[in-house]
């Protein structure tokens, strides 16, 4: 823990300020952000924000004591070796997802507690070697109708005797989903903990690093549960050990 705060830091990375064609997705962005701020804040974090092309992370990660990577739209493809054209592809913020996978990589080499959701998840299975289903079946895990709608609702089985399990102390949870990729071919020490029903990877965790990430958006306020304070609170306890 930094000796200058009483409280461990987090640094909360995300691409949420950056103007985009449609408006409503970024205020649906910033609003959960400012849930994951609160959740952090909640657990006994001090929350540092930084939109990652506008940080030196690495420079940041020298001053924080856990790491938490935010959802957003695709990852950059060259970055795993996915085809440059596919179906539903969104926005890519190529300089982020470079600062974003750098900052992974410091992150478990020097061992800092390190949380992903949603596109979070993603950048970490990249970054370290993975790579990405880059369109799911029928629309994969968003629901239907306009951008900043209701999430989709569905069940994930977690894996018995996987560290996620013991964080949520279940493996069996219902949640909110909002994505058209995920990981397929886990990075380096990552392996696959938890799959929705119909096989999609939902979350992974570091064989030894302080590493958990999750698809879906336990920060969304239809979200059942405490499984993001859960992960927060592990990854305060693993600073504090």
């Amino acid at each position: 823990m930094n000796e200058q705060s009483q409280h461990p830091r987090l640094l909360l990375v995300d691409v949420s300020d950056r103007e985009r064609a449609d408006p409503a997705y970024g205020a649906e962005l910033r609003t959960l952000s400012k849930s994951i701020a609160a959740a952090a804040v909640r657990t006994g974090f001090a929350v540092r924000r930084v939109v990652s092309d506008d940080a030196d992370l690495e420079t940041e990660l020298a001053t924080s004591d856990a790491v938490l990577l935010t959802g957003g739209e695709d990852v950059d493809p060259a970055l795993y070796g996915g085809a440059a054209d596919y179906p539903g592809r969104e926005e890519i913020f190529g300089d982020a997802d470079r600062a974003q996978t750098a900052l992974v990589r410091a992150a478990v080499a020097s061992g800092t507690p390190l949380i992903g959701i949603c596109r979070g998840m993603q950048v970490i299975n990249v970054a370290l070697g993975g790579d990405l289903v880059q369109h799911l079946h029928d629309g994969g895990h968003v629901a239907a109708g306009p951008a900043g709608s209701d999430m989709l609702r569905h069940e994930v089985t977690v894996e018995q005797g996987s560290q996620l399990a013991a964080i949520v102390g279940k493996t069996a949870l219902t949640v909110q989903s909002s994505h058209h990729q995920a990981v397929d071919r886990p990075g380096s020490g990552l392996r696959v903990v938890a799959r929705a029903n119909d096989g999609t990877v939902e979350a992974i965790e570091h064989e030894s690093a302080p590493m958990w990430a999750v698809q879906w958006h336990p920060e969304d306020r239809g979200s059942d549960g405490t499984v993001l304070d859960d992960l927060l609170a592990a990854a305060r306890d693993a600073v504090a050990g």
